[in-house]
């Protein structure tokens, strides 16, 4: 990190506004070389965290734009080194001449992530901030990008660490005791430890709880529709999406391949997969068709199976029905509710806990259908940014946690502190990869791979 990075850090369509960014050792020389204050002091003299009017110049000294610059002095800054933005006009044109400018001035183009991989490197944030970092910047509803800021502000990192020292305090017991072997281990002490681990391990059985909604919160609720051909998922699908995204007609099987779109509804974001309607076929491509259901259904969170008001159940809403009973939500959907209905609702409600009657035609019963779909999905209690939102966090937490119940098991029984130590070690070295604390550069370079240039 002993060079000068800079990099466009917004979108490169025109717009009002334009940002610059840069970090480094540099920073200052490069600012002074193609920066002009309107007040005649040079960027190096001005106060940081302060907005200057100027001019941005060119590699020749001429005015590419009028602009704002801000000086973030190392070590109070993003990345913790000398940083600065140039805010200018959106131009794509400005923007790439005002980068070529500072190519000239001795920065180079930053990677990938590379502004906050240096703040994680020089100890401004963890790993699990860095992560939420990502996730806010691709926060697809409101409480997913709550949940987001909350792990950059630190909430989740926090609580792993107060896990982390607690579990600390039990290594430094143990390494008295394995340094000491002929010392016995006093009751009271054990009792200690035992209580420490078993805190512990209850906060990370909790916290790994948390992930399924973390999971279903950032990348939303897999949501299959099912049912027979021409029973209304096509038009059920345009109707959610509120535009004509599946093509609608009156011959049965139109639908031959899985139509995908994410829908957000209220806090909740669903991603919705129209599919062929389930049946016995002779034709190749609608068999392919059908297949593909069955497997959308499989990893499917939720199932919206509809079935056709105003014809009776047959043997192909029965096939539909059984594909759509192995999902964890079902939600049975009587369709054509603008048509006479020739359906037993009752039976139906006997059989299934959520029914509900609309007209994806007309738009009768989606309201209540949306409304439904959220009250399967609450916004939750949980504090803002305590719920894990990837795998990496979740398998470091699992670790953790199944280390933590096998010191635990293993101090209870009387094993010997070695064997207990080295699982509390197995323990710290999970939590310490998903905070950053053990430092592994595959896992780094893994990490900062999604971020986009100039974050």
């Amino acid at each position: 990190m002993n060079d000068t990075i800079a990099a466009i850090a917004t979108a490169q369509a025109p717009s009002a506004i334009g940002i610059l960014r840069l970090s480094g050792p540099d920073t200052c020389a490069i600012l002074d070389g193609v920066f002009c204050p309107k007040n005649g002091k040079p960027m190096s003299a001005q106060d940081g965290r302060n907005m200057v009017y100027g001019t941005l110049l060119d590699s020749a000294g001429r005015v590419i734009d009028n602009a704002l610059c801000v000086l973030f002095r190392a070590p109070n800054s993003y990345t913790g080194e000398d940083c600065a933005e140039i805010h200018c006009h959106g131009s794509p044109i400005v923007l790439n001449e005002g980068l070529t400018s500072l190519f000239a001035k001795g920065a180079r183009q930053a990677k990938g992530g590379e502004f906050t991989r240096r703040a994680f490197l020089n100890g401004r944030m963890d790993l699990i901030q860095a992560e939420a970092v990502v996730d806010l910047i691709d926060a697809e509803t409101a409480e997913a990008a709550r949940n987001a800021v909350g792990q950059l502000s630190g909430t989740l990192s926090r609580t792993v660490e107060e896990i982390y020292e607690a579990l600390m305090a039990v290594v430094s017991r143990f390494y008295a005791v394995v340094d000491y072997p002929d010392e016995d281990i006093e009751d009271l002490q054990r009792a200690e430890l035992l209580d420490t681990l078993r805190r512990s391990e209850n906060k990370l059985q909790e916290l790994l709880a948390t992930f399924s909604r973390g999971k279903l919160l950032k990348s939303g609720v897999p949501t299959v529709i099912l049912g027979k051909p021409n029973a209304g998922k096509s038009s059920l699908l345009n109707a959610l999406l509120g535009y004509e995204r599946a093509i609608v007609t009156d011959v049965a099987g139109t639908t031959r391949d899985t139509v995908e779109e994410k829908v957000r509804l209220d806090h909740v974001l669903l991603r919705l997969i129209d599919t062929a309607g389930i049946r016995e076929t002779a034709d190749s491509v609608e068999k392919i068709g059908v297949e593909r259901s069955r497997v959308a259904a499989g990893k499917a969170s939720l199932a919206l199976l509809v079935l056709d008001g105003s014809a009776p159940l047959d043997a192909e809403d029965e096939a539909a029905i059984a594909v759509a009973e192995g999902v964890a939500n079902l939600v049975v959907i009587v369709n054509k509710a603008d048509l006479p209905r020739r359906i037993d609702v009752g039976a139906l409600a006997d059989r299934f806990d959520n029914v509900i009657s609309l007209s994806a035609k007309t738009g009768e019963g989606i309201t209540t259908l949306t409304d439904h779909i959220t009250s399967l999905y609450p916004a939750g209690s949980a504090a803002q940014g305590e719920l894990l939102t990837n795998a990496r966090q979740a398998g470091a937490v699992s670790r953790a946690w199944n280390a933590v119940r096998e010191a635990r098991s293993a101090l209870r029984i009387g094993m010997t502190p070695d064997v207990v130590l080295s699982d509390v070690e197995n323990a710290l070295s999970a939590l310490g990869e998903l905070n950053g604390k053990s430092l592994r550069e595959d896992l780094v370079a893994t990490i900062f791979s999604r971020f986009c240039v100039g974050k």
